[in-house]
């Protein structure tokens, strides 16, 4: 007989918790309402004892000056392309410059035969390339500028620049080819270059070395 006793007690005992917990839900509710009579009634009483009210006329509130982001600076950008544009002239002609040997190679005047000599066996290792496949003759020029300031920045000494044999072209000849030689020989960075060996592009790209 303990057992049912026990469940009874503890029924029991559950009915009188519920009942509790509503008992404390209706007196908070019925708290919350009467607090908000006596807000309402406050507020009634106020605006009736100030009667009408105007607002006040003000001037005209004068926005404050917000500063302007800085402007993106196009003109710079502008100017920068335009002296890209010069120092890589199509008008230079390189072939006074280039050696008469088939590699068409060239070194400035304070680098010695022997420097060109390693370039064309690949004493240096070719670190980085530069593909001017598909490129219009302005966006190549663009292109090889900033791919040879950002080898210079990284520390890169030796780089292949690959122009192409022109086959693609307007009547079959090498227009990048020969641009690329002109374009390479006004930048200070190049200090020699020469056609590629056959494994690394042979006649359609340039092995270009780097100032240190």
């Amino acid at each position: 007989m303990s057992g049912p006793i026990k469940d009874f007690a503890a029924l029991k005992s559950l009915r009188a918790e519920i009942k509790a917990k509503e008992e404390a839900r209706k007196a908070a509710e019925e708290e919350r309402l009467r607090r908000e009579k006596e807000s309402r009634r406050d507020a009634e009483l106020f605006r009736s004892a100030i009667g009408e009210v105007a607002p006040l006329r003000s001037a005209p509130k004068a926005q404050p000056v917000t500063p302007r982001p800085a402007p993106i600076a196009r003109q710079h950008l502008a100017d920068e392309q335009a002296a890209l544009q010069e120092s890589l002239s199509d008008e230079f002609n390189v072939d006074t410059l280039l050696d008469t040997d088939e590699a068409l190679s060239y070194a400035r005047a304070n680098i010695g035969p022997d420097t060109l000599r390693k370039l064309r066996r690949g004493h240096w290792v070719i670190q980085a390339q530069l593909d001017l496949h598909g490129l219009r003759r302005e966006e190549a020029r663009e292109a090889l500028a900033e791919f040879l300031r950002n080898a210079v920045k990284r520390g890169i000494r030796c780089v292949r620049i690959i122009h192409g044999k022109g086959l693609g072209s307007i009547n079959k000849e090498p227009v990048l080819k020969s641009k690329v030689r002109s374009w390479l020989v006004q930048k200070e960075e190049v200090i020699a270059f020469c056609q590629a060996r056959a494994a690394d592009g042979g006649a359609g790209a340039l092995v270009v070395l780097l100032k240190a």
